[in-house]
């Protein structure tokens, strides 16, 4: 028994070791591959950085645009699923039961299994759909964009909300009633706090599905040199897309290094926006605290 424990630590250790090695190689390829790459040319060129930036100057051959697009697809995209998937999951946790809560997590458990090619081709159709019918002027855009991510990304905020939710004692829930709290204020003061780190998990995966999915932008909206958009309605501009072309089409060792920058880019950029969800987790959760 000793020595299969023994084994088992062993296991648990090299697998933990495999797993750092393999982040610190890849890290390490991208830092040598593009790390030179990464400079004030590769994002704006030859555009003044101010007058790209405040006066919207327009930039031909960098990735400032790209930057643009990608975080307006992620902002949209969490404006989208990350209230809907947190009412989702406390509905599915707090308020129903029986054959309709089964159905429901089938339901959600089947969006999250669906390929997001599939979720791009239906925002493409539903394109074509409103241009045949009602809206003559529709076409892909920067917001059909936001709507397809956000629903690729929703069940992860319904699966994490929920088993946030599930996970916690029933002492919890006692303590809101005895408390003299109705069910909804016990779930604002009590569960929701408790549960914030599971929820901040799914807000962390959501971000970076929005932020490297390359399928969905394809079909809704995202093309080489549109530059930045106007509105929402707009084509756009988007750093794996990106990446994508570039390691499809370029044409010199050079091209295929910003390709690499790029790449860099974005993973700094996912960081960043994990690192932004973390302090706002913990604002969050001293928010409810006094509250």
């Amino acid at each position: 028994m000793k020595v299969g424990e023994k084994a088992f630590g062993v296991f648990c250790w090299f697998s933990v070791l495999l797993t750092m090695l393999g982040v610190g190689g890849f890290l390490a390829f991208l830092v040598h591959e593009g790390g030179s790459a990464v400079t004030v040319s590769l994002f704006f060129e030859d555009t003044p950085p101010l007058d790209a930036i405040f006066s919207f100057a327009p930039v031909w051959d960098g990735i400032w645009a790209a930057c643009f697009g990608t975080l307006a697809v992620i902002l949209l995209a969490c404006i989208i699923a990350i209230p809907m998937g947190i009412g989702c999951g406390i509905y599915l946790n707090e308020f129903t039961q029986g054959r309709f809560k089964v159905l429901f997590e089938f339901c959600i458990d089947l969006l999250a299994g669906i390929p997001s090619i599939v979720i791009g081709l239906f925002g493409f159709a539903l394109i074509l759909f409103l241009k045949h019918t009602f809206f003559p002027d529709a076409g892909t855009s920067l917001l059909l964009s936001g709507m397809c991510m956000g629903v690729l990304t929703l069940p992860y905020m319904v699966q994490s909300t929920q088993s946030s939710l599930s996970g916690l004692p029933e002492e919890l829930r006692l303590m809101g009633a005895s408390l003299g709290f109705s069910k909804g204020q016990t779930i604002r003061h009590v569960l929701l706090p408790s549960a914030s780190e599971g929820i901040m998990g799914g807000v962390v995966l959501s971000i970076g599905r929005a932020a490297e999915d390359t399928a969905v932008i394809m079909l809704t909206g995202a093309v080489a040199n549109a530059g930045l958009p106007r509105s929402l309605f707009d084509k756009y501009e988007a750093l794996p897309f990106y990446i994508y072309t570039t390691a499809a089409e370029y044409q010199s060792q050079a091209e295929l290094q910003r390709g690499f920058g790029a790449a860099l880019v974005l993973l700094a950029l996912s960081v960043s926006l994990f690192l932004l969800a973390h302090g706002l987790h913990n604002a969050m959760k001293q928010r409810w605290r006094r509250g």
